[in-house]
């Protein structure tokens, strides 16, 4: 979260321009197609602590590949930028999930929505902090977009101390096979269950909108001449608001989780769309329409936030513990292909010249994920819910007494 705001910056600080900052982007995500696949199956057989070890020492030699302005030493911090994010997106919730499912104490598994809920408003929380942090140490450090990079190895010489000295071990799948056939293990399972494809589908889609985002709201907002650690932060907001959302729908209006991912796919649609209409105001000399299009990037962070516990919780319930990390950093793949060739197509100088064409790529995978999440079933009955609703009520019963 410290550099969320200023690696797009970094770049255009070290001279390189909108297709070359694009180009770097892709290396990362192209990263976590070439290897990430393969961080999977390694945290399943050689387990998920010793992964969660290799993002904190992945992202530190990221996060110092960022003093150079050398075009390759980015690529390549770009390289260890994409294993240690395909890392950081499987391997610790499938630690969090086996240690929630098999704990001795057996925790209900109601909780696990619960949880991922909370932990998407303090994820939010620290994100605020970050971007204010990073705001103010890019502007009094002295280096400029550099400094939060620099700043960002704290948390994560902290968090190599804390996973290292506190985490139990815990694994997946252990049958002595080969990677290759480990890693087609975990793919042949996708579809062999619908539902876990069509789990993909959505993820792929929705967080596919995200990643372009990640991209395009820095060169979108730059004629406002935003302080970029404070419009983060603002993003971050949203995404606490979305979560506590999420929570009310389900505890409050008795939603189920798919309900809510449908919600989250028609917020997008609206966000994007209003979006695109916005920038295609003329400016006539004042920011109006900038600024429309910054109040639907608020609404389409609020939707994130809803999304995140929910697909969390639904990757628990229908994703197998022998393949967890395999089959999620599977889903990871067409993601960052999606999103490679959409900032590659802005080479092309019609999709530069006019980014609503990006945008409404964007209109069109939300609409999939609508499409898609109304197809995942496997949701309880109301038998069902009772029944974990008395054991998840007598499960607090027992952890408070």
């Amino acid at each position: 979260w410290l550099q969320g705001p200023y690696v797009y910056n970094l770049y255009e600080y070290y001279g390189y321009q909108e297709f070359q900052i694009a180009v770097l982007y892709t290396t990362g995500f192209a990263s976590s197609v070439l290897f990430g696949t393969f961080t999977g199956p390694i945290a399943d057989a050689w387990g998920r602590k010793f992964m969660a070890i290799m993002y904190c020492i992945f992202y530190t030699i990221c996060c110092l590949t960022k003093l150079s302005s050398n075009f390759s030493m980015l690529m390549l911090g770009r390289v260890f930028g994409g294993i240690a994010t395909s890392i950081l997106f499987s391997t610790f919730e499938a630690w969090y999930v086996y240690e929630h499912q098999n704990n001795e104490n057996k925790f209900p598994k109601e909780w696990i929505s619960s949880t991922f809920s909370v932990t998407t408003f303090f994820n939010g929380l620290l994100a605020i902090l970050a971007g204010v942090i990073a705001n103010f140490v890019a502007e009094t450090m002295g280096f400029g977009p550099v400094s939060p990079f620099l700043v960002a190895l704290v948390p994560l010489i902290l968090c190599f101390f804390i996973v290292k000295l506190t985490w139990p071990e815990n694994y997946g799948s252990q049958v002595s096979t080969s990677l290759g056939t480990s890693c087609m293990d975990g793919f042949k399972q996708i579809f062999a269950d619908k539902s876990i494809l069509r789990l993909g589908i959505v993820q792929s889609s929705v967080e596919s909108i995200l990643y372009i985002f990640v991209f395009l709201w820095t060169p979108v907002l730059s004629p406002l001449k935003p302080p970029l650690g404070i419009i983060f932060a603002d993003f971050m907001i949203c995404i606490m608001i979305g979560s506590k959302i999420h929570r009310v729908l389900l505890d409050r209006y008795s939603w189920k989780e798919k309900e809510v991912l449908q919600s989250v796919c028609l917020i997008l649609i609206t966000s994007l769309s209003v979006g695109v209409l916005s920038m295609s105001l003329p400016s006539n000399g004042h920011s109006l329409n900038l600024l429309f299009t910054f109040f639907a990037f608020c609404i389409l962070e609020i939707a994130f936030g809803m999304y995140f516990p929910s697909i969390s919780y639904l990757k628990s319930q229908f994703i197998p513990e022998s393949h967890r990390a395999n089959i999620m950093n599977w889903f990871r793949v067409p993601l960052n292909i999606i999103t490679c060739g959409t900032l590659l197509s802005l080479k092309s100088e019609t999709v530069k010249g006019n980014k609503r064409l990006v945008f409404c790529f964007c209109i069109i995978l939300a609409l999939i994920g609508y499409l898609t999440t109304q197809k995942i079933d496997k949701n309880p009955t109301a038998e069902e819910e009772i029944e974990q609703f008395l054991i998840d009520k007598e499960g607090m019963v027992e952890v408070t007494s």
